[in-house]
Formats: structure tokens, sequence, C-alpha cells
């Protein structure tokens, strides 16, 4: 069951902490440091092939590449209005099935082919097929996901370089699978910064091996990992987002930080800080009298306490990036600020696991890859339970409370009430 609530009114500035991770600075000095720091990753990363290449491959029982990939994937299929109120409402960065006309929805139908193709250079690729072209009611469309190399400096791969499109290191939640999450959708105050969470650019990661081993359990043994991104990981990339051309010739450069603890009695914690800048293109209303290019950039700190069985998961987001204001009818670079956090219980049951779980969410700020960088005003209560039968399969139920004010163009006084029931399988 959904509740939505969705109205719109002239919003105050929002109160934002003068705190971010990178120094105000002129943009010609950023933008000449972001395009040196780019060709030093460039090189450093050419020169791990090379030197990956140069290896020693004196193994006494080498095996084949090619029997080192795996094929795997998973499916999600939603239904989202039973006990519907408001048909019309609508959320372009959200599940397109909500509303009129939608019914029984393929959220995700992922295929993923990794493997390694030399001992210090590994191949990811994922497709999803289950992509709908904006504008038409066409579906079900094969669009790439990831495509990277991640080259090892060291034969321990405790250093190694990430060229090619995959996830930008903003946001626990952002990197977090969508099989291993909880709610159906990411919250707006974190997705906002990158859609789809994936950009094309290079990355730089370091983790110690038992570290890398502990990332790789958090995700195997249940329990809501984010995968490995490292614990340092800086990069640049293009800033558009994924699939889509650089319309700009300033790169994003991001960096991340963090760390997980296990303590004696095998409680876990991970806490971690990160930020982003550079220049995003915003797609506009022909009304729209603004810029189209915008200076953006935020910082964030996450703390997430994994389910043993209690846990505990929050992020905190603040900074600055284009959004709509509806006094003068343009988009503007506005302060932003947003921040959830999840409580969790894992209960196992037999064979059975069973986790309820309870979510808030605030942001207030603009989504850039929408049409004007619409503003938003985002309060969201979701609460339910997972229930995974075995491994390979969870469905979640939960009701979700969310008011939410939205600014538009076409329409700038918009209130929207709604209610619906939310069931996902993968």
């Amino acid at each position: 069951m959904k509740v939505k609530f969705q109205e719109v009114f002239f919003l105050p500035e929002p109160k934002v902490h003068n705190i971010y991770l990178i120094l105000n600075q002129q943009h010609k000095h950023i933008m000449g440091a972001k395009t040196i720091l780019l060709n030093i990753l460039i090189t450093l990363a050419l020169f791990s092939i090379n030197n990956a290449q140069a290896a020693d491959t004196t193994s006494h029982a080498k095996k084949e590449w090619f029997k080192s990939f795996s094929i795997r994937g998973y499916l999600q299929a939603r239904y989202n209005r039973l006990l519907e109120t408001n048909s019309k409402l609508k959320c372009e960065q959200c599940d397109r099935s909500w509303g009129e006309n939608g019914g029984f929805f393929l959220r995700r139908a992922r295929i993923i082919f990794s493997g390694d193709v030399h001992t210090r250079a590994y191949m990811y690729i994922q497709m999803d097929l289950a992509n709908v072209i904006s504008g038409t009611n066409n579906t079900h469309f094969l669009q790439l996901r990831d495509a990277y190399f991640d080259i090892s400096v060291d034969a321990k791969k405790e250093f190694r370089f990430r060229i090619g499109q995959s996830k930008v290191p903003y946001g626990f939640e952002n990197l977090q699978s969508s099989q291993n999450r909880l709610t159906l959708d990411r919250v707006d105050a974190l997705n906002s910064a990158v859609a789809n969470e994936r950009d094309l650019g290079v990355l730089f990661m370091w983790a110690p091996s038992k570290t890398r081993e502990l990332f790789a359990r958090l995700v195997n043994d249940g329990l809501k990992g984010s995968g490995d991104y490292g614990v340092v990981a800086i990069g640049a990339y293009n800033g558009q987002t994924a699939n889509k051309l650089e319309l700009n010739d300033y790169p994003h450069a991001v960096a991340r930080l963090t760390y997980p603890y296990e303590f004696k009695n095998k409680q876990i914690i991970e806490a971690s800080i990160q930020g982003y800048q550079g220049h995003i293109v915003i797609e506009k209303n022909a009304k729209n009298k603004g810029a189209s290019e915008y200076f953006e950039r935020r910082a964030a700190a996450s703390f997430v306490w994994y389910p043993q069985p209690f846990g505990i998961q929050t992020e905190y987001n603040i900074g600055e990036g284009p959004r709509f204001d509806n006094t003068d009818s343009i988009t503007k670079n506005q302060k932003l600020e947003g921040f959830y956090i999840q409580a969790m219980y894992m209960q196992k049951i037999k064979k059975h696991i069973l986790i309820p779980f309870v979510k808030y969410q605030y942001y207030n700020g603009g989504k850039k890859h929408e049409i004007d960088a619409r503003s938003y005003l985002v309060r969201d209560v979701e609460f339910g339970v997972e229930w995974q039968p075995f491994k390979t399969l969870n469905s979640p139920l939960f009701i979700p409370f969310r008011i939410e004010h939205l600014k538009i163009i076409q329409k700038p006084i918009n209130n929207q009430k709604e209610i619906y029931f939310v069931c996902k399988h993968s």
C-alpha cells in the first residue's frame, strides 16, 4: 500500500549549513585542476595496463581466461495500483508504472557478464532489458548499464583503476544494488545527484585485501552491503549520467572515503564521507529563460549499522545546483539538502528470512535530470517487510506515505494525493 500526497506552493529558501567537501574556488582554477586530475588518472591507468601485461604469469596451473567468466542476473516485477487513490500521479525518476494506464510492470531485467580476462584485469558488463522509451508506450528495450575494466596495479589487487561506465561513488544507497535494497526505489535526496547512479569516466580505488573480503561478505551474507568501491575512491566522469553524451568541456570530479569495521561480537558498522562537483547542462522548456549550464556541488555523510539482527542506515546530503524557481519561471542555482534514516530487523525462521523496516526521507532541492530541474520538497515515510523464502527470491510488501511539493512551469499549482499498495518480486 502506498500513500502519496502531492501539492505545490512557494517555498522559502532552505537552511543549509555552509559545509562543503570542496572549497570554493574560481571555476577556471577548478576546471584546470580537474583536467590535470583526469590526465593523471588516465596516464596511471594506462601504465597499470602495461604493468599487468608484464606481470609474472608462471603459475603451474594456468586457468584459461574464458573459464573464469560468469553469467547471472535478476528480475523485478511490480504492480502498484491496488487501493490507488490518484491515477494522475507520475514521477519521471521513479517507477514508470505509477498512475493511469499503469499495470503489471517489469522494473528491472538485468543480465550480467563478468570475469577475469587477465590476472590483473577484470571485466564487467551489465545490461537491462526492461527499459521504457521516453514519450512512447514501447517497453523492454535493451540498454547498457555498466561496461568497465578494473585494472589492478598490484598482485593483491588492493590498488586498481576502473575505466568505463559504472556507478559514481557518491552515496551508500546509490552504490547498493537494487536486488539488495529493502525499499523499491532510492531516496530523492541522494539519487537526485546521479540519476541511474552511473556515468562514464575513470576511477582510482584502494582497499586492503581483508577489507575487500569484508565488502564481499556483507553482500553474500545478505546483510544489504553496497559492494566493493574501495575504502578510497577518486575520479573524474562526464557528468550528464549514463548513456548520454557529454555536453560541456568540464568533467565532474568525485571523491569518497568509507571504512567498515567489525567488532569482536561480530557486529559491523560502516561510515563514509563523499563529495563531487562539476558543470551540468539541463533540458529546458521553451518558456524557461534561464541558463542551460549550471555549476553544482554536493557533500554527503553515511552511516550503516548492518542488521545482525537490528540495523540502522542513514545518510545526509547538502550542496547547491540548478532548481526551478516558480516566482520568476526560470531555473536558478540554489542550495539543497536532504537525508534519510532507515531502521531494520533481520529475523531468520528456519530457511526463511524476514526483514521488517521503516524509513523516513526528506529532500528540499531540484532534480537536474528532469526538465527545468524541477523543484521538489519531499517528505516520505515507508514501512513494510521483505520476505525471502529462499536466497534467489525476495518479495517485499510495504506502505509508503509521501508528501511531495512539486514546482513545474507547465502547472505551477499541482495538488495530488494518493494511496496504493506495492509488491515487488525479484
